[in-house]
Parts: structure tokens; C-alpha cells; sequence
């Protein structure tokens, strides 16, 4: 997620979160508060869950969500 005025990636809410199945690396560690490297290094040394799809390294949201504590409630698995 990038801002269009600076280039710089912003970092996403818990809600636009919990419409992603995916999100990158970068803004995961934005999420956790933690800089770009250390978020490749946590994805690297498996701290940060990450599932490899052809080239890309995505993060799974839901798993980010767990760690945050913000697990989806279960009127938003009922899509309600």
C-alpha cells in the first residue's frame, strides 16, 4: 500500500487487513512496528509467518492478526 503524494508505504488498518488474505512484508512490519530489514529478518528466521507464492513472499493476514491479538470476531467469518 503506497502513498501516491510521497512514494512512502503507509500502513494499514486492522480493517483493511482483515479484507486481504495476504499482505506484504513491508507493510506487515509497518503493522508491527518494525522496520523493513527486521521484517525480512523475522520472515527469514520464521518469527513472521510467510507463505512463498512463485517468487513472492506474502504474509497470511489472519496469522498476522493472531500475533497482533486482533483475531477476526465470528461475525466477520460469517461475512455479517
Amino acid at each position: 500500500m503506497r502513498d501516491q503524494d510521497n512514494g512512502k508505504t503507509m500502513t494499514p488498518s486492522v480493517d483493511d487487513l482483515r479484507r486481504r488474505p495476504t499482505c506484504s512484508i513491508q507493510e506487515a512490519g509497518c503493522v508491527l512496528g518494525i522496520g523493513r530489514s527486521t521484517a525480512y529478518a523475522a520472515a527469514r528466521d520464521g518469527s513472521l509467518p510467510t507463505l512463498r507464492l512463485s517468487h513472492r513472499l506474502l504474509v497470511p493476514t489472519a496469522k498476522l492478526l493472531a500475533i497482533l491479538g486482533v483475531a477476526e470476531s465470528a461475525s466477520d467469518r460469517q461475512g455479517a
